[in-house]
């Protein structure tokens, strides 16, 4: 296993995230097989499990605290996340936090996040009245959390709002991070400013929810070609080792497979060179099959209603390579007036565009996917609810 010493402490480079555990046919969480995943990964070297408010509709702290119960407490690393972002209405950091310790039963967390801080969640975080930030220094001064980072879905300027209200509080932050979103999201911007600020990086989301881990079949072969031995998960891997300052790769694995796979691939440290990096690169501009705009905004000078076209056409692009919940959460961060569904269809913008982007028609088209799925809002709702059913259990 490759090992990082962070903040006086040797982590696994590899850290077992509990979002997509194992599940039975009835849509619980298979314990048995949790179980035995911990263990393997424990025995192979990973002492880092991540775990949050939310995941498994409450049940993923509990389950991966019972599973880790079975061994001494100063053998793992053990993180938590506060759901500032989950849009609760009421928070209580007291109350929610003493309720983690007891789901997952531990007197302490070694790792404590604000969780998803984006351009919705923020407002949440920085709420004078609210006091979290001061709640959770207090706790860490109390040994009660051991170190404080947080998880980022936002955007540069959000990053940088976050970084700049909690200062030298925070140890280290979690972004998306794969050679697909290298691009599409611009985390290179944001592992650069990570990085200026000798912010240690997470990783979440290596393998974009396994669509890197499955490829269309000609873009498998060039990989099998290069690397006969080796998974197609495991590119976006070993293209993850060769960032210097990426100190924790999260991977949700969710059966044994996955498991066995992984740690093959962090037995020995093995980054990509840069012939191999700049395949990887050739093969995430195909996948992204992206509307070509270059954000010189001279759309934004004459649209009657204001929007950011360049901003809402990046975000159309990620929603329209992988649905994920984060695409919805920076809608509704929008003034209503701002949405795609506000275009009026002028086309004032097509006329301007030098790449002759049909912009109504791909803001049209947002707005279509959009109204097909649950808003953040509701999404909230019904992992509350969930989360109540399953807090007694």
């Amino acid at each position: 296993m490759i090992y990082n010493n962070v903040s006086g402490e040797n982590l696994s480079l590899l850290g077992f995230g509990t979002m997509r555990l194992p599940l039975l046919e009835n849509g619980e969480i298979d314990e048995k097989q949790v179980d035995k995943m911990v263990a393997l990964a424990l025995e192979r070297g990973v002492n880092y499990f991540d775990t949050a408010y939310p995941y498994h509709g409450g049940l993923s702290e509990s389950t991966i605290g019972k599973a880790l119960s079975k061994y001494p407490r100063e053998s793992y690393y053990l993180a938590d996340k506060f759901p500032g972002h989950q849009l609760l209405g009421k928070f209580n950091p007291k109350e929610i936090f003493e309720e983690q310790l007891e789901r997952c039963g531990v007197e302490y967390f070694d790792y404590y996040l604000f969780h998803n801080v984006n351009e919705n969640s923020i407002k949440v975080y920085k709420d004078e009245n609210l006091k979290i930030l001061d709640y959770l220094v207090e706790e860490k001064k109390n040994g009660r959390i051991k170190h404080l980072g947080f998880s980022s879905h936002g955007l540069v300027d959000n990053l940088n709002e976050f970084l700049d209200y909690v200062g030298d509080n925070i140890e280290f932050c979690q972004i998306q991070l794969n050679y697909l979103d290298w691009d599409m999201q611009n985390a290179k911007e944001k592992y650069k400013i990570l990085k200026d600020k000798n912010i240690p990086v997470w990783v979440m989301e290596p393998v974009r929810g396994g669509k890197l881990a499955t490829l269309p079949e000609e873009f498998e072969t060039k990989l099998k070609e290069k690397r006969p031995n080796s998974s197609v998960a495991s590119w976006g891997f070993r293209w993850l080792q060769s960032l210097p300052n990426v100190k924790m790769i999260l991977s949700g694995m969710s059966n044994m497979e996955q498991m066995e796979d992984n740690l093959k691939t962090f037995d020995k440290l093995d980054p990509t060179t840069k012939d191999e990096e700049m395949m990887l690169f050739e093969i995430a501009n195909i996948l992204k099959d992206a509307v070509p705009c270059t954000s010189c905004r001279y759309c934004c000078d004459g649209c009657p209603v204001g929007l950011d076209i360049p901003k809402l056409i990046s975000l159309y692009n990620d929603f329209k390579f992988h649905q994920s919940i984060i695409i919805p959460i920076m809608i509704e961060a929008l003034d209503e007036n701002k949405r795609p569904n506000k275009c009026i269809k002028c086309g004032k913008c097509a006329r301007t565009c030098p790449q002759k982007i049909d912009v109504p028609k791909v803001l049209s088209d947002f707005a279509e996917r959009l109204s097909k799925i649950p808003s953040w809002t509701e999404i909230c709702k019904q992992r509350e609810e969930e989360r109540k059913k399953n807090k007694n259990r």
